[in-house]
């Protein structure tokens, strides 16, 4: 056992040794243990586009889902010819959601969530959830999903400990992920069914969530509610630490479990 002091020396040494350059944190509900900005200036944006299908799609879907517009087991056709377009007959948004589907599932995910709400997804997560979470720093740019480290805490923070945010254009409207959604994604859903997922969250050793970009060495997210941590990895493109070193390295069992 280790303390969580002793944890955030492990992964701080293991990140510097392979990628010093790379852009990390590890923490939990109460916010940041240890991080690292690669030394780039403070508040610097960073490209997550690897992450966009669970910091702008996945909450959205959530959003329309817990409003009543979109009903994960319904087959899209439901929706409309657009909504099935180019999708196997009888596939619904669950189908999508737990199937590796690379960017053809994030495609097609994305055309229903703006066919059912009006409005483009950039718009949506903005409004929705960033804002509500106070992710004041996060925004598509040239098609480009960009985010400060902040924001990430604040997103993973978030996902540990909901707190309903109020959205400050619309008081009347909480915004942000609900615990409902959050629980709901963060479990198998694919039951017997290989790979396991949840939705749009893979299963990782001990508890541990993770969603990641589809390419060797691209940026990754990991939660575990069991745990009560968070982590994020950035690293330097081209480069970039071991995806599953720094998983061991920051949830490694503490003195404090």
């Amino acid at each position: 056992m280790t303390s969580l002091c002793d944890q955030a020396t492990a992964v701080r040494a293991l990140v510097e040794s392979v990628d010093p350059g790379a852009v990390w944190a590890v923490g939990g509900p109460g916010g940041l243990q240890a991080g690292s900005d690669g030394g780039h200036p403070a508040g610097a944006a960073f490209d997550v586009d690897g992450l966009s299908g669970v910091l702008a799609l996945w909450p959205v879907i959530g959003s329309l889902v817990e409003e009543g517009a979109l009903r994960l087991h319904t087959p899209l056709a439901a929706y409309g010819d657009a909504a099935a377009e180019g999708v196997p007959v009888g596939t619904t948004a669950h189908h999508l959601l737990t199937h590796p589907g690379g960017t053809a599932a994030l495609t097609h995910l994305t055309r229903l969530a703006e066919q059912l709400s009006g409005s483009p997804l950039a718009d949506l997560a903005a409004t929705r959830v960033w804002h509500p979470l106070g992710m004041t720093g996060t925004r598509f740019a040239d098609g480009t999903l960009r985010a400060p480290l902040a924001d990430l805490v604040r997103f993973l923070r978030h996902l540990l400990d909901p707190v309903d945010p109020v959205d400050p254009v619309d008081p009347g409207d909480p915004g942000g992920i609900s615990r409902a959604w959050t629980t709901e994604s963060l479990r198998l859903r694919t039951g017997e069914l290989t790979p396991a997922r949840g939705l749009l969250w893979d299963p990782a050793p001990h508890g541990v969530w993770t969603h990641h970009a589809p390419q060797d060495g691209g940026p990754a997210l990991w939660v575990s509610p069991r745990h009560r941590r968070w982590a994020v990895l950035l690293p330097t493109a081209g480069r970039g630490a071991p995806r599953t070193a720094f998983r061991e390295a920051a949830f490694a069992p503490t003195t404090a479990e």
